[in-house]
């Protein structure tokens, strides 16, 4: 790996797209805070409430399928212009909304937006990236980092004032983006050969490719039993919801960037999965323990301390992805996250359900036991992985190099 001074030259289109990846990101913790006050302002239940990120994250995983079929036809730059544009109407269309069918809409076609950013934006940073594709998806995973932790503190700060407030943030931020990527962005060339819709579901017939991906639907499930359920659990202001998911998502944004390549070096990629999906589910328990107990501190050490084992898993999975089959990565990465944000979509409202029906523990619980779930799927298909040893090859030679 380059050193820090590599990977932070960068040129100018990749900082934009950068800029634009972190507000996307955003979004998704940005209704973190106000879920409390949108279930009070729209009288919702909190599972109902929930459904704003089943719907984001369902229309996200189905999109992820015909990303590279118009990226590859229209070129990176325009599809990043189009998510970023549908990402603004929607987000704005939020804030107008009068009911909680209305917001769950809108909620869905912004996660159209973001599938044609997000998995574009890779594709195009590991293009445009000095330092190669690791510099590339550590950038990524910085952006993710940094947008699921800001997010939670900017829907505190303006969903304080109102909870339509952050909705046209959003839409303020993405112009913003939108018009930095419409300027510094050249664009670029068209692949060679055109996607086939059908493309991401056959790359998934690959063993490693599938492998990583139901793990990470099990792994995605239990990331967002803690993102979406705990807001209900703490019985905090929206600054103290945003106070806590603030410290998480910087706990997320660090280990994303510093230690999963110094634990991939140290211990495999696959080992780093098992110890973090261990973890996670260790702290999960915790979490469950916690509110049986009536502990909020508990509460609040055990999620803040989660951002640990899932800024290690999303930065391993996302490579681990990328590099395990032959697939071209555009055409892997849609296959990957069509299946594993689906594990996005069923948490959010499962886990409320389950927490309205059978108390704050049991959702926590099924969250721990899908990581095992994950950690099963990679043991039992631990011989389809075998080609990311030349990763970590790859993360140890370049240290020594650096």
């Amino acid at each position: 790996m380059q050193s820090g001074g590599g990977i932070l030259r960068q040129p100018m289109s990749v900082w934009a797209t950068a800029f634009a990846a972190v507000v996307a990101f955003m979004g998704i913790g940005l209704v973190d805070p106000i879920l409390p006050s949108i279930a009070q302002g729209l009288r919702a239940t909190p599972s109902q409430v929930s459904l704003l990120f089943t719907s984001y994250f369902l229309v996200t995983a189905v999109a992820m399928l015909i990303t590279g079929w118009v990226s590859s036809r229209i070129g990176g730059r325009r599809t990043l212009l189009l998510g970023l544009a549908l990402v603004i109407v929607f987000a704005a269309l939020a804030g107008t909304s009068g009911t909680v069918g209305e917001l769950v809409g809108f909620r869905a076609g912004w996660g159209l937006g973001n599938a044609l950013f997000v998995a574009t934006a890779l594709a195009v940073i590991v293009g445009a990236a000095s330092g190669g594709a690791e510099a590339a998806i550590i950038l990524y995973e910085a952006a993710l980092g940094l947008g699921i932790s800001m997010g939670p503190l900017v829907g505190a700060l303006l969903g304080d004032w109102n909870w339509r407030a952050p909705f046209f943030g959003t839409a303020t931020l993405m112009a913003a983006g939108f018009v930095l990527i419409a300027t510094m962005l050249r664009a670029t060339p068209r692949p060679a050969v055109r996607t086939r819709l059908g493309d991401p579901i056959r790359a998934l017939a690959h063993g490693g490719l599938s492998t990583t991906a139901f793990t990470a639907l099990f792994y995605n499930y239990a990331f967002f039993t803690v993102l979406a359920f705990t807001p209900f659990v703490l019985g905090m202001s929206a600054y103290g919801i945003g106070a806590v998911f603030f410290a998480w998502g910087v706990m997320v944004a660090l280990c994303s960037v510093f230690a999963a390549p110094r634990l991939q070096r140290g211990l495999g990629s696959v080992n780093v999965l098992h110890l973090a999906l261990a973890l996670l589910a260790l702290l999960q328990v915790g979490i469950a323990l916690s509110g049986q107990a009536g502990s909020r501190a508990g509460i609040i050490v055990f999620t803040i301390l989660s951002g640990v084992p899932i800024g290690i898993s999303n930065t391993v999975f996302t490579e681990a992805a990328m590099e395990v089959s032959d697939a071209p990565r555009p055409v892997a990465s849609a296959g990957y996250n069509f299946v594993r944000w689906m594990g996005g979509a069923l948490a959010p409202y499962l886990a409320t359900k389950l927490g309205e029906e059978a108390g704050i523990a049991l959702p926590y619980v099924v969250g721990a036991v899908c990581c095992l779930v994950g950690m099963a799927i990679l043991y039992g298909r631990r011989h389809h992985l075998r080609s990311l040893a030349r990763v970590d090859v790859d993360h140890t030679f370049q240290e020594v190099v650096a």
